[in-house]
């Protein structure tokens, strides 16, 4: 039986109802939440990435994707995919009705790339980056005077100068950690007002080598991410892309040309529990067909389910009505038309990679070994 819950209270004590009416009244806003009724903190809507595998390892228990009302990172390695997947999480944020400012540093980004990727080019806001503390000052300014929820991507933090950098000579000595300072009052700066317009800040950052006389330490950590301390800290999501070795990582076309790569995506950090998940998918940035090779990537998410077995060259699908299909490996996408495959192929992505995590079902390894080497 449950206890009836104790009204009383100490004469002249401020009840926490009068004390969150006092907190927001010296506040002049919301500051202060009941948090049985509301919660700026939690996330409650994702923006996909594009790949449901990566989806599916983002968030411990339950389908995600880019955290809305949050600082997150995609971070890789030279061509690994990194504009590809900001294109892709701009084209599914604009299909929620988020209104997307694209911020360029590199002076790369091509039209007809985000056009095939799924933008709609007339409602996007494209900027040049001119500097850090110009992105951060118009992220904050275009928060105050839009209503509408926004996501914001950053092309990339480790090409984007500081002003010192600009305005002075081109001695690293003379701006020696500017960047990073700068970043740590930014982004401190920027959270709370991010998690109360339910507003997302996507930067794109670039994998550097980690260079040490340390040889143990460079083995667990081959890499690093430009921005500091700070910055690693206010991110909520760290995806790193790499990629591996191997004719068979790349993608070609009819006549032999490259035209994709296999990446292996590495959640370096998570607040939703999930830190140190991989999975592995295709990505084709050239041609007419731009797209993360999504499908494709769902026969290695669920090959280890009791419910796929394997004899020689022949897969069986086991159905919960009890029956069952054959299939061979290189006719997956083509069983995939089938709807009754396709559906049961979804439940075991569920089952497979966000419940068996959830509920601890299995080895460890099963969840963050992928098998191939990066590259280094």
């Amino acid at each position: 039986m449950a206890k009836a819950k104790k009204t009383k209270e100490k004469p002249g004590k401020l009840s926490i109802a009068d004390m969150r009416k006092l907190v927001n009244k010296k506040a002049q806003k919301t500051l202060a939440y009941d948090l049985g009724e509301s919660n700026p903190t939690e996330v409650k809507e994702w923006i996909p990435t594009g790949s449901r595998w990566l989806n599916s390892i983002i968030c411990r228990g339950k389908y995600a994707g880019i955290p809305i009302g949050k600082h997150s990172e995609i971070a890789g390695l030279s061509a690994a995919g990194k504009s590809y997947m900001a294109a892709q999480v701009a084209a599914n944020a604009q299909k929620m009705g988020i209104d997307v400012v694209y911020f360029d540093s590199e002076s790369a980004v091509d039209p007809d790339f985000l056009e095939k990727a799924g933008c709609d080019l007339d409602d996007l806001l494209y900027v040049q980056a001119e500097s850090v503390e110009f992105v951060l000052e118009t992220i904050e300014e275009l928060m105050a005077g839009n209503p509408n929820r926004m996501l914001f991507i950053w092309d990339s933090l480790a090409m984007t100068a500081c002003r010192t950098d600009i305005e002075g000579d081109f001695n690293p000595q003379s701006s020696m950690a500017v960047k990073p300072r700068v970043l740590s009052k930014g982004f401190s700066k920027l959270t709370v007002p991010l998690a109360n317009a339910q507003s997302t800040l996507l930067i794109l950052n670039q994998l550097k080598t980690n260079i040490t006389n340390n040889l143990a330490e460079q083995r667990l950590e081959p890499y690093f991410a430009p921005g500091g301390k700070a910055a690693a800290y206010a991110y909520s999501l760290r995806i790193w892309l790499t990629a591996r070795r191997g004719k068979a990582s790349f993608i070609y076309d009819d006549k032999g040309f490259r035209v994709g790569t296999e990446v292996k995506a590495k959640i370096k950090k998570s607040r939703f529990g999930s830190d140190a998940r991989e999975c592995i998918f295709k990505i084709v940035w050239a041609g007419d067909d731009v797209k993360i090779q999504d499908e494709e990537s769902w026969f290695a998410a669920v090959k280890s389910s009791k419910h796929l077995t394997v004899s020689g060259a022949w897969y069986t699908l086991h159905h919960k009505d009890g029956t069952t299909e054959k299939f061979q490996g290189a006719a997956w996408m083509k069983k995939l038309e089938n709807k009754k495959f396709y559906e049961r192929i979804l439940q075991l992505m569920e089952e497979e990679v966000i419940l068996r995590f959830d509920k601890k079902d299995g080895e460890a390894s099963e969840f963050y070994d992928i098998d191939g080497k990066e590259e280094a």
